[in-house]
C-alpha cells in the first residue's frame, strides 16, 4: 500500500517549489533513491528513524522505508471544469490519487507575478478551486445518472443508487464539497472517483514570519475548518533541501518549527486516511509497511503478500519500545516481551512483527 498524494493549487502559489523541496531533501536520499516516474511526480520514503535503530541491532542488508508518492498538478485556472488551461487533465490526475494536499498563498512577495494580479487572498484561492472541483463533480454525476435511472425502471434495487446520487448533486449544487458530509458510502462511489469526495490537506505557503504567528495561523486555519491545515515556507523548505540533517533541523527551529514540510504534510495524510506502519525486521531487511488502522494481523500480513492473509497462522510480536530497550530480539523474548497474536489481533502502529503461515 503506497500512498499517492496530489499536489493542487492555483498558479503561482509555490506549488512546485513545495514539490521540489519535499521530493529532492538530502534526509530522503539517504537509503531510498528520490525517483522520478514522470517530470511531475516523485516517490520518497517516509522518514522513520526506527528503521536505521532495527538496521543497526539486525545488521540488515538493507531498509525498505514505507514511501509516499507526490504528484505535482499543474496550476488550475477558473473554469478548469470547462476545460480551461489544462483542465481535464489537470482534473484526471487528481482523479487518480488518494488525497489532495491543497497549497494556498497567503504570503506577499513583490518580486514575483501573482496568479491574478490583485491582492493575496486565500479566501478567494480556495473558493476558485473548490468550486471547479465541484462543477466537475457534477457534470460527472449528470453523465452518470442516465444510466442509473434506466437500469432502476428494469431493476427495482438500482433505485436506491439512483436517489443516492441524486442527494449527492443536490448537496454539490448548494456548494458542499462531498468531503464535508459526514458519511459516504465508499462502494458507491469508487467506479466514479468523484473529486470532492477525496480527503483535503491545506498547506498554507506562508512567510518565515508567520511561521510562529499563531493568531494568523489560526485565522487561516478557520477558512477550512473542520478540515486539517498545516503551515509552511516553500522558501525556507527549499533551502533546506541541501543541507545536512543536523543543519536543516537548526535551520527550522530557528524559525520556530520543529518537522520539516514532509514530515507535516505525511503526518496529516496519514491522520486523515487513518493509516498506520507496522515493522519488520531480521538480517536480510528491515522494512516499514504501511496499513489502514484497525486492521488484524492477518490483513496486515495481506499487504506483504496475499498468501500471507490466506494461509496465516500466528503473529510474533513485540512492541518496537520494548525491543530497543532489551536490546536484541533474544533479550526481548528472554524478558517476555515477545507475544504470539492471532486472527482477531488489530495491529499497533509500534508493532515489530514476524507472520507465521502456512499456504
Amino acid at each position: 500500500m503506497s500512498l499517492s498524494i496530489g499536489i493542487i493549487g492555483l498558479p503561482n502559489v509555490g506549488k512546485s517549489t513545495l514539490f521540489n523541496a519535499l521530493t529532492r531533501a538530502d534526509i530522503l536520499a539517504a537509503n531510498y533513491p528520490f525517483a522520478t516516474i514522470e517530470p511531475n511526480t516523485g516517490i520518497v520514503p517516509v522518514p522513520d528513524e526506527r528503521l536505521d535503530v532495527l538496521q543497526r541491532m539486525y545488521s540488515a542488508e538493507k531498509v525498505i522505508p514505507a514511501t509516499v508518492t507526490f504528484v505535482d498538478i499543474a496550476g488550475l485556472v477558473a473554469g478548469a471544469s470547462k476545460g480551461e488551461g489544462l483542465g481535464n487533465k489537470f482534473l484526471d490526475n487528481i482523479r487518480k490519487t488518494d488525497a489532495i494536499v491543497h497549497v494556498v498563498r497567503a504570503f506577499e512577495n513583490d518580486d514575483i507575478l501573482r496568479h491574478d494580479e490583485a491582492p493575496v487572498d486565500p479566501s478567494a484561492d480556495i473558493d476558485i478551486i473548490n468550486t471547479e472541483l465541484i462543477l466537475a463533480d457534477i457534470q460527472t454525476i449528470e453523465k452518470h445518472l442516465p444510466k442509473l435511472q434506466k437500469e432502476a425502471k428494469a431493476n427495482p434495487a438500482a433505485r436506491e443508487t439512483v436517489s443516492y446520487f441524486e442527494s449527492l448533486q443536490r448537496h454539490l449544487s448548494e456548494g458542499t464539497p462531498l468531503s464535508a458530509l459526514p458519511s459516504l458510502d465508499e462502494e458507491k462511489l469508487s467506479s466514479l472517483q468523484l473529486l470532492t469526495a477525496k480527503p483535503v490537506i491545506y498547506a498554507f505557503n506562508v512567510d518565515e514570519n508567520t511561521l510562529t504567528n499563531e493568531t494568523r495561523k489560526k485565522e487561516l486555519s478557520s477558512l477550512v475548518a473542520p478540515a486539517k491545515s498545516l503551515f509552511v515556507c516553500a522558501k525556507l523548505e527549499e533551502e533546506i533541501k541541501d543541507l545536512s540533517t543536523v543543519e536543516a533541523q537548526e535551520l527550522l527551529e530557528s524559525y520556530g518549527v520543529t518537522e520539516t514540510g514532509l514530515q507535516q504534510l505525511i503526518h496529516s495524510a496519514y491522520d486523515t486516511l487513518g493509516l498506520q506502519s507496522y515493522l519488520t525486521a531480521g538480517p536480510k531487511e528491515v522494512r516499514a509497511w504501511t496499513i489502514q488502522q484497525g486492521y488484524t494481523a492477518p490483513q496486515a500480513a495481506g499487504v506483504i503478500h496475499t498468501d500471507f492473509e490466506r494461509g496465516f497462522i500466528a503473529a510474533q510480536v513485540v512492541d518496537y519500545d520494548d525491543l530497543i530497550t532489551a536490546g536484541s530480539e533474544q533479550a526481548a523474548k528472554s524478558a517476555g516481551k515477545v507475544r504470539t497474536e492471532g486472527k482477531t489481533y488489530v495491529m499497533q502502529p509500534g508493532d515489530v512483527v514476524e507472520f507465521r503461515f502456512n499456504v
